[in-house]
């Protein structure tokens, strides 16, 4: 998904991840608890803010998981809630500390947009990561040298220092694939993204061997749909979707901007676009079929 970066109830705890991957949905899954005990009270988001001296506004980027949690806010909204077991208010109070905990990326502040610093942390807490792709190859399949040539061309005019440190984030996302704790990894990428050049012959030629090599690892499932199929599901451009291994942790459609990002959790939302993945899973060729694909582009370049 784009060249910025990607493309570029009673919640249990997410698994363990590196230092701050998981902290993202732990702010998730605090908000969502939180949210859950105020309207079981019966409680207006005006009045629990008001006990912590927040806004109502405050309240509900709290409860969406956007902002950190401070200790103090949590406990005085526990008592506001009439949370009183201790063993529960314990629980709750562990997991906004460990939801505050910083990820690996923020090291990359500096050239990371702040809206898709939620993301990176979704993604590196995903079980399962689903997209679909055309403009360029995905980011966490792209080679350094296609990476550099991607950033460069969406920010032209860059100092060099910023083009390097936005490819060594992408090359860091990229380690997750290969970690213990690997997701399951299935791309559809549209010809047209392995057909557009980016960079010299070498950069392409590189780019499709990798493709065809990272293909083959057990958790990565890569499909190619075709020009010869002509019209497809995927007519409404490059989408995300991110499954969790928390049960009631809903899918999310991650959806790119060009200064922002949409999230869609929605049941009926998520459906749509679980439908047209399967779709364009069925409509392409096999792993084994789009690497005989790839290869035969190679041939061409």
């Amino acid at each position: 998904m784009t060249g910025v970066d990607a493309g570029g109830g009673a919640w249990g705890l997410p698994r363990s991840e590196g230092p701050g991957g998981g902290s993202v949905v732990r702010r998730i899954l605090l908000g969502s608890q939180l949210r859950r005990l105020r309207e079981t009270r019966g409680i207006t988001r005006e009045a629990a803010g008001y006990s912590i001296r927040a806004s109502e506004s405050k309240i509900s980027r709290m409860e969406l998981g956007r902002v950190s949690f401070k200790a103090r806010d949590v406990e005085d909204l526990l008592t506001l809630y009439g949370v009183t077991d201790d063993t529960e208010r314990q629980a709750l109070l562990g997991l906004a500390k460990e939801a505050n905990v910083a990820g690996w990326w923020h090291s990359f502040s500096d050239v990371l947009p702040g809206w898709f610093q939620t993301y990176i942390g979704l993604e590196g807490a995903a079980s399962l990561i689903r997209i679909y792709e055309v403009q360029f190859v995905h980011g966490l399949l792209q080679t350094e040298s296609y990476a550099h040539a991607v950033v460069a061309r969406g920010m032209p005019g860059a100092p060099a220092a910023e083009i390097e440190r936005r490819v060594a984030l992408r090359l860091e996302r990229q380690k997750a694939l290969v970690s213990e704790r690997a997701p399951h990894f299935h791309a559809v990428l549209d010809e047209a993204a392995l057909r557009r050049p980016y960079g010299d012959r070498a950069v392409m030629q590189a780019q499709l061997k990798h493709l065809i090599e990272i293909s083959e690892q057990p958790n990565i499932i890569l499909q190619v749909m075709p020009f010869s199929f002509g019209g497809h599901a995927g007519e409404s451009g490059a989408f995300t979707m991110l499954r969790f291994p928390e049960s009631d942790l809903s899918d999310l459609v991650y959806l790119e901007q060009l200064t922002s990002a949409l999230y869609l959790d929605k049941r009926e939302d998520v459906a749509q676009y679980e439908r047209v993945m399967e779709r364009l899973q069925q409509d392409s060729p096999d792993p084994a079929g789009s690497r005989d694909l790839l290869r035969g582009l190679l041939q061409l370049i």
